[in-house]
């Protein structure tokens, strides 16, 4: 008999991972709760939340599941490692300790510096008025200030303020309005990072790690940078900046000792490691880490893993990476989110989707926000598809993704048009 898994999430990061382990020889079957249309050819979605923490460990108790992946962030920093270790469960992810890594700013700033690990200056303020002096005195030497509230606010708790108007509101919003609860008590206020930025990925089994490979993200929802951020317009595989020596620079002055830090804290770090980077002159600086495999960068770095990516994920859980390797894939990948109307504002759901059956059979559609009715695919969130093309360059694998993607419609469909065109240049 093989083996079963269980994969909690809904949207296209946990389509990708489902899409990837669903080629391990050693899996018989795969779920995923709640899951989403996309993964069902694959997996047997289960109507449970992926923060039910109670409800998934019963669930992974009565099915006999192998090994459990955690998707998304928030029921990593409630806590459903624990629980799971604690019933003697496999569970791939950190514990809510280690999760404090994404979970708090104020964890992960202080222990940059505590452990001199290369980040922006920063402080740390619960008062107001301290708040918006500080934020005062770096916009008057003309600099943006970053405020970032302490928690988790999905993606959007980040404020790049170019003047004291911003600074001010963006301060009040947190801490005083409560625009995101519980995260805002306490806020990070740091220098604005020049460079350029890179996602990067590594394994940990809380001592020993395998790499994965680099990303490039694209934030704001229009061309060229423009319009306000969102959970990501698209990403591409190992951008032209990331050489062999900045790998090696990410290792030795990043990724390794923050692994020697987490052990040495008492929380030794097992699962993904998600380091936003920022490439200054200076070298690899950390803007945050994420605790999680990323969204849309997990939608492009699956599709480039060779080897079978079970065994990396099982020894990471069970503390034991010894002899796991990552084989990748050379050429490029490249994938477009494609987002409803309005996105990442106000946006309508129940659109029909039409075009699927038009792709090339070696395009891959990962589904973010989709939902089946009667038998149509209709439209169920602010980002609805990624469509990911690989290329043996950048040029092949960019024209090869929007040749795919102009095959696609829904109503109020937009997508950036320039994802991945920063590596031509």
């Amino acid at each position: 008999m093989g083996k079963k898994v269980l994969v909690i999430g809904q949207g296209g990061r946990e389509h990708a991972l489902v899409w990837k382990l669903s080629q391990s020889p050693e899996i018989e079957k795969i779920y995923a709760a709640p899951g989403n249309p996309g993964m069902e050819p694959l997996a047997e979605c289960v109507a449970i939340e992926a923060t039910d923490i109670e409800g998934l460990a019963e669930f992974v108790r009565r099915s006999d599941i192998s090994l459990t992946v955690v998707g998304p962030e928030a029921p990593l920093v409630k806590g459903i490692v624990d629980r799971f270790r604690q019933a003697g469960m496999l569970i791939f992810g950190p514990t809510a300790a280690a999760a404090r890594l994404e979970g708090s700013k104020v964890f992960s700033k202080n222990l940059f510096k505590k452990y001199g690990i290369p980040t922006a200056r920063y402080e740390v303020f619960e008062d107001i008025a301290a708040a918006q002096a500080c934020a005062r005195n770096i916009i008057e030497t003309g600099q943006a200030a970053v405020i970032k509230a302490d928690g988790l606010a999905a993606g959007k708790g980040v404020v790049i303020a170019q003047n004291q108007a911003e600074a001010d509101d963006a301060i009040q919003s947190i801490m005083l309005d409560k625009s995101f609860g519980d995260a805002g008590n306490q806020i990070v206020i740091e220098e604005f990072l020049v460079g350029e930025e890179l996602s990067f990925f590594a394994i940990s089994d809380g001592e020993n790690f395998v790499t994965l490979m680099s990303a490039q993200d694209h934030k704001r929802v229009f061309d060229n940078d423009k319009g306000p951020n969102t959970g990501g317009m698209g990403a591409y595989t190992n951008p032209p900046l990331y050489s062999e020596q900045l790998h090696q620079q990410i290792i030795a002055r990043i990724i390794k000792p923050t692994i020697e830090a987490m052990q040495k804290e008492g929380c030794p770090y097992q699962g993904v490691l998600y380091a936003g980077l920022m490439i200054t002159a200076e070298g690899p600086k950390v803007l945050e880490y994420n605790a999680r495999f990323g969204d849309p960068e997990t939608q492009v770095l699956m599709p480039m893993i060779k080897s079978d990516l079970l065994p990396v994920l099982e020894g990471s859980a069970a503390g034991n990476l010894h002899g796991c390797k990552v084989d990748i894939d050379k050429g490029a990948c490249v994938g477009v989110v494609l987002a409803s109307g309005g996105y990442p504002g106000a946006y309508a759901k129940g659109k029909a989707i039409t075009g699927l059956d038009r792709l090339q059979a070696d395009t891959i559609v990962f589904h973010a926000g989709t939902v089946l009715k009667d038998g149509q695919l209709l439209t169920d969130g602010g980002r609805v598809l990624a469509v990911v093309s690989r290329g043996q360059s950048f040029a092949d694998a960019i024209h090869k993704v929007y040749q795919e993607v102009d095959k696609l419609n829904f109503e109020g469909m937009h997508y950036r048009r320039d994802i991945g065109r920063r590596a031509l240049n």
